[in-house]
């Protein structure tokens, strides 16, 4: 338990049945007349909804157990993917569900931070951009500006972004794994 008066940022909330929230932003507010209260900004950790929410000053809150480690992706077995703590060694299997669109850009050897609360996997984050190479993509046409001078490109992930004319097949390139947009060439 904490108190409101406690809060930072990215501090992880247990409100309303059970659900966990992260603190995205808070403010402290002392008006001329009345109670001190708390203005926050919290952000579920499983769906990503932000709501904004007022606390009174002083209110006792229950804050969560994550725990973040860095961990390394080792295999998929089947569906599944397995991961292994760099620490112990010890592997742990996580849906795809929880992976999600990080999927996309995890290949053997990726380290990734996977979060956990009581037991069980809440998210996994990426680092903001890694490299990967450019699988297949058609040669660039000089002249053909019509889509703003990009094309579409197969990573060795299987996954498809957009990429400039002069890429070609094998390349190695920086992709941002927020919104998978090509960030530049790895020389």
């Amino acid at each position: 338990m904490a108190s409101t008066n406690d809060l930072k940022n990215g501090m992880v909330l247990k409100l309303e049945g059970g659900k966990l929230w992260s603190v995205v932003e808070f403010q402290h507010v002392k008006p001329g007349k009345g109670p001190a209260f708390v203005r926050t900004k919290l952000k579920e950790v499983l769906t990503g909804k932000v709501v904004d929410k007022t606390f009174n000053a002083g209110t006792k809150v229950e804050t969560a157990n994550v725990d973040k480690r860095t961990m390394q992706f080792s295999y998929k077995d089947g569906e599944n993917f397995v991961f292994m703590d760099m620490t112990t060694y010890d592997q742990l299997t996580i849906e795809p569900v929880v992976v999600g669109d990080a999927a996309k850009y995890l290949l053997e050897g990726f380290e990734a931070t996977v979060a956990q609360n009581e037991g069980s996997v809440l998210y996994i984050e990426l680092p903001a951009a890694v490299e990967l190479t450019i699988a297949e993509t058609e040669p660039g046409v000089q002249g053909d500006r019509s889509t703003g001078g990009t094309k579409p490109a197969t990573l060795e992930t299987g996954a498809e972004i957009q990429v400039p004319l002069f890429v070609t097949t094998g390349e190695k390139v920086k992709v941002d794994t927020r919104d998978g947009s090509y960030l530049g060439r790895v020389k």
